[in-house]
Protein backbone atom coordinates (compact mmCIF):
# COMPACT_ATOMS: atom_id res chain seq x y z
CA UNK A 1 0.00 0.00 0.00
CA UNK A 2 1.38 3.44 -0.94
CA UNK A 3 0.55 6.75 0.73
CA UNK A 4 -2.02 7.78 -1.90
CA UNK A 5 -3.89 4.51 -1.47
CA UNK A 6 -3.90 4.83 2.31
CA UNK A 7 -5.25 8.39 2.17
CA UNK A 8 -8.09 7.54 -0.22
CA UNK A 9 -8.93 4.24 1.49
CA UNK A 10 -9.14 5.72 4.99
CA UNK A 11 -12.62 6.48 6.26
CA UNK A 12 -14.19 7.11 9.63
CA UNK A 13 -15.42 3.70 10.76
CA UNK A 14 -18.32 3.53 13.22
CA UNK A 15 -18.72 -0.24 13.68
CA UNK A 16 -15.98 -2.72 14.66
CA UNK A 17 -15.54 -6.43 15.17
CA UNK A 18 -14.70 -7.79 18.60
CA UNK A 19 -11.22 -8.85 17.44
CA UNK A 20 -8.55 -7.42 19.74
CA UNK A 21 -5.61 -5.39 18.48
CA UNK A 22 -2.18 -6.74 19.29
CA UNK A 23 -0.31 -4.35 21.58
CA UNK A 24 2.81 -4.65 19.44
CA UNK A 25 0.85 -3.21 16.50
CA UNK A 26 -0.40 -0.27 18.59
CA UNK A 27 3.14 0.38 19.78
CA UNK A 28 4.49 0.21 16.23
CA UNK A 29 1.88 2.69 14.96
CA UNK A 30 2.61 5.20 17.72
CA UNK A 31 6.36 4.69 17.47
CA UNK A 32 6.27 5.68 13.79
CA UNK A 33 3.62 8.39 14.19
CA UNK A 34 5.93 10.35 16.49
CA UNK A 35 7.95 11.38 13.43
CA UNK A 36 5.25 13.92 12.54
CA UNK A 37 6.65 17.44 12.15
CA UNK A 38 6.06 20.03 14.87
CA UNK A 39 7.10 23.66 15.29
CA UNK A 40 10.60 23.84 16.79
CA UNK A 41 10.23 20.12 17.47
CA UNK A 42 7.83 20.66 20.40
CA UNK A 43 6.23 17.21 19.88
CA UNK A 44 3.06 18.22 21.78
CA UNK A 45 1.30 14.84 21.68
CA UNK A 46 0.43 12.91 24.83
CA UNK A 47 -1.58 9.73 24.32
CA UNK A 48 -3.57 7.41 26.57
CA UNK A 49 -4.29 3.95 25.15
CA UNK A 50 -7.49 2.74 26.80
CA UNK A 51 -8.76 -0.84 26.54
CA UNK A 52 -10.65 -3.53 28.43
CA UNK A 53 -12.26 -2.78 31.78
CA UNK A 54 -10.93 0.77 31.91
CA UNK A 55 -12.47 1.57 28.53
CA UNK A 56 -15.79 0.06 29.55
CA UNK A 57 -15.85 1.96 32.85
CA UNK A 58 -14.93 5.26 31.23
CA UNK A 59 -17.52 4.83 28.47
CA UNK A 60 -20.26 4.08 31.00
CA UNK A 61 -19.45 7.23 32.96
CA UNK A 62 -19.54 9.43 29.86
CA UNK A 63 -22.81 7.84 28.71
CA UNK A 64 -24.36 8.39 32.14
CA UNK A 65 -23.32 12.05 32.05
CA UNK A 66 -24.78 12.39 28.56
CA UNK A 67 -28.07 10.75 29.53
CA UNK A 68 -28.49 12.92 32.62
CA UNK A 69 -27.50 16.06 30.67
CA UNK A 70 -24.44 16.74 32.84
CA UNK A 71 -22.80 18.72 30.07
CA UNK A 72 -19.28 20.10 30.30
CA UNK A 73 -17.32 22.64 28.33
CA UNK A 74 -14.61 21.15 26.17
CA UNK A 75 -11.07 22.24 26.92
CA UNK A 76 -11.04 24.28 23.71
CA UNK A 77 -13.52 25.51 21.09
CA UNK A 78 -13.77 22.80 18.41
CA UNK A 79 -16.73 23.92 16.31
CA UNK A 80 -17.92 27.43 15.40
CA UNK A 81 -20.51 29.01 17.68
CA UNK A 82 -22.56 29.88 14.59
CA UNK A 83 -22.77 27.61 11.54
CA UNK A 84 -22.79 29.29 8.13
CA UNK A 85 -22.70 28.03 4.54
CA UNK A 86 -20.89 26.09 3.11
CA UNK A 87 -19.81 24.45 6.39
CA UNK A 88 -23.35 24.11 7.70
CA UNK A 89 -24.40 22.47 4.41
CA UNK A 90 -21.58 19.92 4.61
CA UNK A 91 -22.41 19.16 8.23
CA UNK A 92 -26.07 18.57 7.38
CA UNK A 93 -25.17 16.37 4.40
CA UNK A 94 -22.83 14.24 6.49
CA UNK A 95 -25.38 13.71 9.26
CA UNK A 96 -28.10 12.94 6.76
CA UNK A 97 -26.01 10.27 5.02
CA UNK A 98 -25.09 8.70 8.34
CA UNK A 99 -28.69 8.32 9.49
CA UNK A 100 -29.83 7.16 6.05
CA UNK A 101 -27.21 4.40 6.15
CA UNK A 102 -28.52 3.35 9.57
CA UNK A 103 -32.15 3.73 8.47
CA UNK A 104 -32.83 6.05 11.39
CA UNK A 105 -35.60 8.51 10.63
CA UNK A 106 -35.34 12.16 11.58
CA UNK A 107 -38.24 11.90 14.02
CA UNK A 108 -36.80 8.84 15.81
CA UNK A 109 -35.07 10.75 18.59
CA UNK A 110 -34.41 7.68 20.73
CA UNK A 111 -32.40 5.89 18.05
CA UNK A 112 -30.53 9.09 17.26
CA UNK A 113 -29.57 9.45 20.91
CA UNK A 114 -28.41 5.83 21.06
CA UNK A 115 -26.28 6.38 17.98
CA UNK A 116 -24.71 9.44 19.57
CA UNK A 117 -24.02 7.47 22.75
CA UNK A 118 -22.00 5.05 20.63
CA UNK A 119 -19.40 7.82 20.34
CA UNK A 120 -18.54 7.45 24.01
CA UNK A 121 -17.84 3.74 23.55
CA UNK A 122 -15.59 4.53 20.57
CA UNK A 123 -18.19 2.61 18.56
CA UNK A 124 -17.24 -0.60 20.40
CA UNK A 125 -13.73 -0.59 18.95
CA UNK A 126 -11.39 -2.57 21.20
CA UNK A 127 -9.06 0.42 21.58
CA UNK A 128 -9.83 4.01 22.49
CA UNK A 129 -7.00 6.50 22.04
CA UNK A 130 -7.26 9.75 23.99
CA UNK A 131 -5.12 12.77 23.16
CA UNK A 132 -3.89 15.46 25.53
CA UNK A 133 -1.83 18.62 25.18
CA UNK A 134 -0.16 20.91 27.73
CA UNK A 135 -2.19 24.04 28.42
CA UNK A 136 0.90 26.24 27.89
CA UNK A 137 0.89 25.35 24.17
CA UNK A 138 -1.10 27.32 21.64
CA UNK A 139 -2.78 27.14 18.22
CA UNK A 140 0.31 26.10 16.27
CA UNK A 141 0.68 22.98 18.39
CA UNK A 142 -2.89 21.98 17.50
CA UNK A 143 -1.85 22.13 13.84
CA UNK A 144 1.14 19.91 14.66
CA UNK A 145 -1.17 17.51 16.50
CA UNK A 146 -3.30 17.11 13.39
CA UNK A 147 -0.32 15.78 11.46
CA UNK A 148 0.38 13.30 14.25
CA UNK A 149 -3.23 12.10 14.18
CA UNK A 150 -3.11 11.68 10.40
CA UNK A 151 0.01 9.55 10.79
CA UNK A 152 -1.84 7.26 13.19
CA UNK A 153 -4.77 6.83 10.82
CA UNK A 154 -2.64 6.12 7.75
CA UNK A 155 -0.43 3.67 9.61
CA UNK A 156 -3.54 1.93 10.89
CA UNK A 157 -4.57 1.43 7.26
CA UNK A 158 -1.17 -0.11 6.57
CA UNK A 159 -1.79 -2.61 9.37
CA UNK A 160 -5.28 -3.50 8.15
CA UNK A 161 -6.93 -1.54 10.95
CA UNK A 162 -9.70 1.05 10.92
CA UNK A 163 -10.05 4.31 12.84
CA UNK A 164 -12.48 7.10 13.60
CA UNK A 165 -11.16 10.41 14.95
CA UNK A 166 -13.65 11.66 17.53
CA UNK A 167 -14.16 15.16 18.86
CA UNK A 168 -17.01 13.74 20.97
CA UNK A 169 -14.49 11.98 23.21
CA UNK A 170 -13.38 15.43 24.34
CA UNK A 171 -16.83 16.46 25.58
CA UNK A 172 -16.35 15.32 29.19
CA UNK A 173 -12.79 16.33 30.06
CA UNK A 174 -13.20 16.22 33.85
CA UNK A 175 -14.61 12.68 33.75
CA UNK A 176 -11.81 11.45 31.51
CA UNK A 177 -9.05 13.10 33.53
CA UNK A 178 -10.39 11.81 36.83
CA UNK A 179 -10.79 8.27 35.54
CA UNK A 180 -7.31 8.17 33.98
CA UNK A 181 -5.61 10.22 36.70
CA UNK A 182 -4.57 12.97 34.29
CA UNK A 183 -3.53 16.37 35.63
CA UNK A 184 -6.29 18.96 35.22
CA UNK A 185 -3.83 21.31 33.51
CA UNK A 186 -3.74 19.05 30.46
CA UNK A 187 -6.19 19.83 27.67
CA UNK A 188 -8.16 16.91 26.29
CA UNK A 189 -8.21 17.29 22.50
CA UNK A 190 -10.40 14.29 21.72
CA UNK A 191 -9.96 10.65 20.88
CA UNK A 192 -9.91 7.96 18.25
CA UNK A 193 -11.47 4.54 17.84
CA UNK A 194 -9.01 1.86 16.69
CA UNK A 195 -9.83 -1.70 15.68
CA UNK A 196 -10.94 -3.98 12.87
CA UNK A 197 -13.72 -2.79 10.57
CA UNK A 198 -17.04 -4.61 10.60
CA UNK A 199 -17.32 -5.05 6.84
CA UNK A 200 -21.01 -5.96 6.96
CA UNK A 201 -22.38 -3.13 9.08
CA UNK A 202 -24.45 -0.61 7.06
CA UNK A 203 -22.89 2.39 8.81
CA UNK A 204 -19.58 1.55 7.17
CA UNK A 205 -20.99 1.43 3.66
CA UNK A 206 -21.38 5.17 3.09
CA UNK A 207 -18.65 7.71 2.30
CA UNK A 208 -18.63 11.44 2.85
CA UNK A 209 -18.17 13.64 -0.21
CA UNK A 210 -15.17 15.82 -1.07
CA UNK A 211 -15.25 19.17 -2.86
CA UNK A 212 -13.50 19.66 -6.20
CA UNK A 213 -9.99 21.09 -6.41
CA UNK A 214 -11.12 24.36 -8.00
CA UNK A 215 -13.36 25.01 -5.00
CA UNK A 216 -10.44 25.31 -2.58
CA UNK A 217 -7.31 25.95 -4.65
CA UNK A 218 -6.10 29.04 -6.54
CA UNK A 219 -2.96 28.83 -8.66
CA UNK A 220 -0.67 31.86 -9.19
CA UNK A 221 2.22 32.33 -11.62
Amino acid sequence: MNVSQAIKQRQSIRAYTSKSVDEDIITSILETSKYAPSGVNTQPWQVCIVKGKTKHRLAEKMIEAFRTKKTESMDYQYYPTEWVSPYKDRRVETGSKLYQALEIKREDKEKRLLQWEANYKAFDAPVMLLFFIDEVLDTGSFLDYGMFLQNIMLLAEEHGLATCPQGALGEFPSIVKKELNIDSSKKLIGGMALGYKDETHPVNQYRTSRIELDEFCTFYE
